[in-house]
This record gives structure tokens, sequence and C-alpha cells, in this order.
């Protein structure tokens, strides 16, 4: 297992200054977002330009570190399903940015307007462009990893409808926890072919290693069993008492689960 942060939440999005600091924290890698979205055609993406991409691959391997994926954070706030662009330019962004940087997988969440519990009725848009995505990503060689609200049954047969091996699960530790449901059973359930990476978080007020409902030497037992291996991307789990406190936070959780991992 490698331990990564998400550049965005340690206040550092497409800044160079997010592989010091996640050398400083002791990770391994670093998730980079795409960017802002908002109103814009597509995202601000600064590594769309050349000479941006090769300062941080130089910065990168200065600090032997990785950029496990690149993230497209604005569809938390944006609706997949909804918003123009999506496939024509915004997924095809991210997907030349990944080739250009040698980067397989992409994280897209389908955030709250596109939330399939909550609205049900947007699914079919959802499956219409996600295996557009699909085609797109099986052409460029790289898998997108998505993150819904679905339970792990639903979440099953959702990749399973779409069909294609470069559409998979983002998974989320906080997504079963905050839910009640079992996340170990819903690990077993997608299964290691289905899970491309993992956000290793929970909602923040605690800190991995001191969140009551989240025992993570259990988590590694039944990754092990999985035989599942790949990137544990540290996004959340700050803790109550000094919650801006970046350092003291991802510090403490990129130890706690290389300690563990």
């Amino acid at each position: 297992m490698r331990i990564a942060v998400c550049d965005w939440m340690i206040l550092k999005r497409q800044k160079l200054g997010a592989f010091g600091l996640a050398q400083e924290l002791g990770a391994d890698g670093v998730e980079v977002d795409m960017g802002p979205l908002g109103d814009r055609p597509t995202f601000e993406n600064a590594l769309a330009q050349p000479e941006v991409r090769e300062r941080f691959l130089a910065e990168a391997k200065a600090r032997k570190l990785e950029i496990c994926s690149l993230a497209m954070s604005g569809f938390y706030a944006q609706s997949f399903a909804e918003r123009p662009g999506v496939v024509e330019k915004m997924v095809p962004d991210c997907l030349a940015t990944m080739t250009a940087l040698g980067v397989k997988v992409a994280f897209l969440p389908l955030g709250k307007p596109c939330d399939l519990v909550a609205h049900p009725e947007l699914r079919p848009l959802v499956v219409e462009r996600l295996r557009m995505v699909g085609k797109l990503a099986e052409k460029a060689g790289v898998v997108v990893g998505i993150e819904t609200e679905l339970d792990a049954t639903g979440e099953k047969k959702l990749l399973d409808e779409l069909g294609s091996r470069a559409i998979q699960s983002y998974f989320n530790f906080s997504n079963p926890l905050k839910k009640g449901r079992d996340l170990h059973q819903e690990l077993r359930l997608l299964g290691r072919e289905r899970i491309c990476q993992i956000h290793a978080t929970d909602d923040d007020g605690y800190l991995l290693s001191e969140n009551p409902r989240l025992d993570m030497r259990a988590v590694k037992e039944t990754l092990a069993e999985m035989r599942w291996d790949g990137w544990l991307v540290v996004e959340r789990s700050r803790s109550a008492r000094d919650p801006r406190n970046v350092k003291a936070n991802f510090g403490a959780n990129v130890k706690y689960l290389k300690g563990i991992f």
C-alpha cells in the first residue's frame, strides 16, 4: 500500500508546494486536482500548459513522490448528469492531462446535484454519460473512478450495467460509515476488480487513529483477504480540536496509515 494526500485538502490545489508539503507529511504521493470549475466551460487547469506539467513532474521526481491520480473535484458541486460540456470538453481535458502526465487513475465524484439515491430520475443520464466516458477512458488507456452515494450492491449493479473496465469504484470509507452500513461487507461486495483507488478517510471530527467507528486494522485484514493493493488517499479526517492545522491533521493521518499498512 502507498499513502497519498489530496492537494486541494492540504490547501495546495495545483501548486508545486503540494509536493514539498506531502514529503514533509511523510506521504508517498499526491492526488492532484484538475482545478476549479464554476461557470467555466472546463476546469481552470494550469496543467494544460506543457511547461507547468514539466515543473510538476520534475518536482515530484525530485521529492521521490508520485502523482497517484487526477481529481475532478468540481463535480462535488456540479451535476455530472446535467452540466453541458461534460463529455465533450471537461472529461476529455482531464484524460488528456492524465496522458500527458502518465497518470492512470482519475477521480470523479457524483456529488450532491447528481446523488443517485436522492435523484434516481438522473440515473439514465448518468449511465449514458458514464458509458461515453468509459469509451474515452478505454481509448486513453486509463481508469475513471467514480464515487456515488449508492450502497455497494447498487454501485456494483451500476458498474456492471456500464460494462467497462475503464469505469471503476473510487471507494471512500466515509460513505458506508456515515450511513451505518458495514464497511467490510461493502468492500467485499464490490470486490478487488471494481475498486481502483480508496479515499482512506472519514468525515471530519476525529483523526483516523482516534475514530471510534473506523477500525483500520480490521480494514487491513479485509483488504488483505481481498488481495487488494494500491493507493490509500487521505482526504479528510481532521480533528475537531484543531481542524485548520494541515500539518498536524494530515501528518498524523499519514503516519497512522503507514504504521498500519
